[in-house]
């Protein structure tokens, strides 16, 4: 089951980071305010109920969901998040999934209320990976994690695609720039783009090829039901 971790208010803005235990997924809901639109990332399908409590406790209508990239490790709650709110569903362009509403290029902005958020495209975890940054919020999937970087060893995923999403595109945002993965498997809410280039082992090299050799050499155990759960989220979890 989900887990609510955090609710911060920022003026009007209403920011929700949920934590679903099983597949250490974070998932976001954002606001501008009670009784306003709402946005949804990378929702959780067996989540999707507490999502539906919540969106109601604070009188908000959701409007889009939207996900990262074509998870391998859980299902997306997107078509059952539309199916019950009429939501609309994004993801990048780059994306296999065809019964995605809205299809998003690099550099597009999505809208909610008075919030622009705006779509980046950051391969090498998988070849449809976006990150999406609104004002000094960045969701980056799982392009950056926090003292990590996504795998590229599956799903179209490359080493050097990683390398260039994340060198010469998320950082070089502002180092004050708030980083919220889609992942984090430590407890870790939250960081920095500052404190990732400065403390991320992953990112301590001198130029692609040595970022290469980390990443080719991870050894990490393959997500279970993989392919189950890549071949329901091309249909967005139906």
């Amino acid at each position: 089951m989900g887990q609510f971790v955090l609710l911060c208010y920022y003026v009007n803005m209403i920011f929700k980071q949920l934590f679903d235990t099983k597949s250490s997924t974070y998932t976001y809901l954002i606001s501008s305010g009670h009784g306003r639109e709402a946005l949804i990332i990378d929702p959780v399908i067996e989540n999707v109920n507490e999502y539906i409590n919540l969106l109601n406790e604070l009188d908000l209508k959701l409007v889009k969901v939207i996900d990262t990239h074509i998870h391998a490790d859980h299902i997306t709650g997107a078509s059952k998040l539309k199916c019950i709110t009429k939501c609309s569903t994004i993801m990048g362009e780059n994306t296999p999934a065809d019964t995605v509403e809205i299809k998003v290029k690099d550099d597009e902005y999505i809208n909610l209320d008075n919030f622009k958020i705006r779509a980046m495209y950051t391969p090498g975890h998988t070849s449809d990976s976006y990150s999406f940054l609104m004002n000094n919020y960045l969701f980056s999937g799982d392009t950056l994690l926090i003292n990590g970087t996504g795998r590229t060893d599956f799903q179209n995923g490359n080493a050097k695609d990683s390398y260039n999403s994340i060198f010469n595109k998320l950082l070089k945002l502002p180092e004050e720039t708030l980083l919220y993965p889609a992942h984090d498997y430590k407890g870790q809410k939250v960081s920095t783009i500052g404190k990732e280039k400065k403390y991320n082992p992953r990112l301590q090299v001198n130029n692609v090829d040595q970022y290469i050799e980390i990443m080719n050499n991870l050894d990490l155990k393959k997500p279970a039901q993989l392919e189950t759960n890549v071949s329901r989220n091309i249909n967005l979890g139906a």
